[in-house]
């Protein structure tokens, strides 16, 4: 889905954005260009960095967590 319409920012690049190391809206803002040009896409674009950072963040305990395995 588009968020920003006026430089074709889409969700999934939003998210791309964030697994590739982004970890606010300021630093997704800076390397997609969301938001930049006339700012209506603001607040749907926090809302994407916002719930994408939460899954990150949910999701890494998950992926720490010790493996057991049965002998």
């Amino acid at each position: 889905m588009y968020v920003c319409l006026c430089q074709g920012i889409t969700d999934g690049q939003i998210r791309e954005a964030i697994y590739e190391g982004c970890c606010s809206y300021r630093e997704v803002r800076e390397s997609t260009g969301v938001g930049t040009q006339c700012g209506k896409c603001a607040c749907l674009a926090k809302q994407v960095v916002r719930e994408t950072l939460a899954d990150v963040q949910n999701a890494q305990p998950a992926l720490s967590a010790p493996m057991f395995y049965p002998a």
